[in-house]
């Protein structure tokens, strides 16, 4: 018996170490790429002094490690949790308490969300704890709408026409200082952390209902979610006044020696690490809660939850001090050395194109989402056929960012347009596309996008003498764009192929969020 029992601990604690080295691997996939041009660009266009470089491939490392541990603590902790609050939630009859509890589960999540943590430390006009409870109430403001939406068969699709018309209306009486942070805010919140919390919650949710409509609405949380922020951001921008609306810049510390690389990041471990257990604080407490009322979760589970969540305490406080202290930093110095360049300031554009293109491809999260559409599609949509669209659309975003860097292109010139044929086309795709594009938003805006692809943009925009808020911001909204765009084009292709085929076999429900099994 008792060596059975050691047995079991091991294979499961070989799972376990075979999951983490998998997802350190997802994670490598999205940090490498940036790292091999930072690399090719150090030793040709922009040399970087040996100590700057060092503190890059620093923080690159904990990048790596700390994406590795988060993502699988999330794995084990947020999915179980938001599908059994969805399950439960379900259930219940009256509305009012539904939505509430919807409301504070969305504002807490958002809260431990790495991305938008990384985006409130660069935006110097704006407190980081005003910005964080403004986007984290909007999203707990959006996901209880959300569910609403569910349990009343509101179509998702006149749901986002209508709330983003209301959008560009608000954008017009708030500043502008404000516009490109809010829609930046909408792209950062759909992270790792609340992505998985909120699909589970939504398959959870509908789960009881059966009919053509169950499978569509386990799409379209994300979509909403993302929504709340931007609409939230414009109302602090027209009610919110801070004395001082400009961007501060800061620069890279200076360091020249091993020593002094390892000194920055041991220096700022202790306040990442507070500010972390800070904001998990709160998830702990919902899920001791939930547990003590529920009873929903076995022993065996309970403590597979907690081993997840201090995996996700781990790898966030490993995942903010490297993007703080080495990563971001050195994007921005990267950015300051092109835009001082004169005409060398100009290939910011292919490079923005590069990274573009192999960003999007390096993000698990959407090679997930790829899979989805080639299974919703009975494969007239093929994974490569979506890499394809998703990359070039991405390269394509990411260049117009360069673009409105250099020039000081105003982003309602590029995202109102974006927006509109984004509507456009979903009114002639098949609803369930619509979900799916407007989810990847969120997806394709992965951490790469806010950790390096913005300090680089802040760093060009300061070289050049342009304004940072209103022009280097909307790096991560444009990339939220493109999968907009370039998923419902893909949905009229698989219209045209189906066109006089019979209609694909709806997917089980099981099949479009991975859940991993809990072992007994």
């Amino acid at each position: 018996m008792g060596r059975c029992r050691f047995a079991q601990r091991r294979d499961r604690s070989d799972r376990m170490n075979e999951k983490l080295k998998e997802k350190i691997k997802e994670s490598l996939s999205s940090v490498l790429p940036i790292t091999v041009i930072v690399l090719v660009l150090s030793v040709t266009l922009m040399p970087l002094e040996i100590g700057a470089l060092t503190l890059f491939l620093m923080g690159a490392l904990l990048l790596i490690v700390g994406m590795g541990f988060f993502q699988l603590g999330a794995e084990m902790a947020m999915t179980p949790l938001g599908q059994g609050v969805g399950a439960r939630l379900s259930r219940g009859r009256l509305l009012l308490p539904v939505v509430l509890i919807c409301f504070v589960l969305g504002a807490l999540v958002t809260i431990a969300e790495p991305d938008l943590q990384v985006l409130a430390n660069q935006v110097a006009s704006i407190p980081n704890a005003v910005l964080i409870w403004t986007v984290a109430v909007g999203v707990g403001i959006f996901l209880a709408a959300a569910v609403l939406r569910i349990r009343m068969g509101v179509s998702l699709r006149k749901m986002l026409t209508v709330l983003y018309v209301l959008l560009f209306l608000l954008s017009f009486f708030s500043p502008d200082s404000f516009t490109s942070v809010a829609f930046d805010s909408g792209g950062v919140t759909t992270g790792p952390m609340t992505v998985p919390f909120i699909m589970a919650l939504g398959v959870g949710l509908s789960a009881s209902r059966t009919g053509p409509d169950g499978a569509e609405d386990s799409f379209g949380l994300v979509a909403l979610c993302s929504v709340g922020p931007i609409l939230m951001v414009l109302l602090l921008g027209i009610f919110y006044h801070p004395e001082e609306a400009v961007y501060s810049f800061t620069a890279a510390p200076e360091v020249h020696t091993t020593q002094d690389v390892v000194r920055q990041f041991v220096d700022a471990l202790p306040r990442y690490a507070q500010e972390v257990l800070i904001c998990m604080l709160p998830i702990v407490g919902v899920l001791l809660v939930f547990q003590i009322f529920t009873r929903a979760y076995r022993k065996r589970q309970l403590l597979r939850m907690a081993v997840g969540l201090a995996y996700t305490i781990f790898g966030l406080i490993l995942f903010l001090t490297g993007v703080n202290v080495g990563f971001a930093p050195v994007g921005t110095m990267l950015g300051e050395g092109f835009g001082s360049s004169g005409v060398l300031k100009w290939t910011l554009i292919p490079i923005g194109v590069a990274i573009g293109y192999y960003l999007v491809k390096a993000e698990p999260a959407v090679q997930v989402l790829n899979q989805q559409v080639e299974d919703v599609t009975g494969g007239a949509v093929t994974r490569s056929m979506m890499n394809l669209a998703l990359s070039i659309g991405v390269a394509c975003a990411v260049a117009l960012s360069m673009v409105r860097v250099l020039t000081g292109l105003n982003l309602y010139w590029v995202i109102l347009p974006g927006y509109a044929a984004a509507l456009l086309l979903g009114r002639k795709v098949p609803q369930v596309f619509v979900g799916i594009a407007f989810d990847s938003g969120g997806v394709a805006s992965g951490p790469m996008t806010s950790t390096f692809l913005l300090p680089l943009a802040m760093g060009a925009c300061t070289a050049v003498g342009g304004n940072v808020v209103t022009d280097a911001f909307g790096v991560v909204a444009l990339v939220a764009l493109a999968p907009l765009i370039a998923i419902q084009v893909m949905g009229l292709v698989y219209e045209r192929k189906t066109k006089n085929a019979p209609a694909a076999q709806p997917v089980p429900e099981e099949d479009f969020v991975e859940f991993e099994e809990e072992s007994e």
